[in-house]
């Protein structure tokens, strides 16, 4: 099995500028928290969330499963990037959400302890970074569990037995 184990500053390098900035048609994020999160553009740092505008634009679809509020700092990126505008951009609430993945383009997975971060997954430096690990697979094993579990949620096929559904303040977002 192709596994590849990742810590720190290699998950940020490998996993958002190798993978998500690169993603051609899939990033499906489960995280329990999310909050700003700025990356490398030169001698600058920009939000995540201007590179997904620009590769939402590029017909890649992007959907974030996550559990808690969203940080000020992240929502104000929002806003100005116009997300909410986007077709290809959908985000999703469940408060049972805990696992921390990445999935690009149905070929790639990573697990691991980050959350959608600056201090996780973001461009934070050595000594202001979460440590984190996790591993980087394209076993069609776990990306076809992983897949399924996050499509199992999105779906809101978990709700009714979660024990939750009573705490929700706003169950699974935009529902199809």
């Amino acid at each position: 099995m192709d596994i590849r184990y990742l810590e720190n500053i290699e998950i940020y390098k490998t996993v958002v500028l190798n993978g998500v900035c690169k993603a051609r048609q899939s990033i499906w994020i489960a995280t329990a928290n999310v909050k700003g999160l700025q990356i490398e553009e030169g001698q600058n740092y920009i939000s995540i969330l201007k590179i997904f505008k620009n590769l939402c634009k590029k017909e890649v679809k992007i959907r974030i499963l996550h559990s808690g509020i969203p940080s000020e700092a992240f929502l104000q990126d929002f806003r100005k990037c116009e997300l909410h505008r986007e077709k290809n951009f959908l985000m999703r609430r469940c408060l049972r959400v805990h696992f921390k993945s990445v999935l690009l383009d149905v070929k790639e997975l990573f697990i691991g302890s980050p959350n959608f971060t600056g201090a996780g997954l973001g461009a934070k430096g050595e000594n202001r970074r979460n440590f984190e690990i996790g591993v980087a697979t394209k076993s069609s094993e776990l990306i076809n569990s992983v897949q399924s579990l996050f499509l199992r949620i999105w779906e809101g096929e978990m709700c009714e037995t979660c024990g939750r559904r009573k705490f929700c303040y706003v169950p699974l977002e935009e529902p199809d």
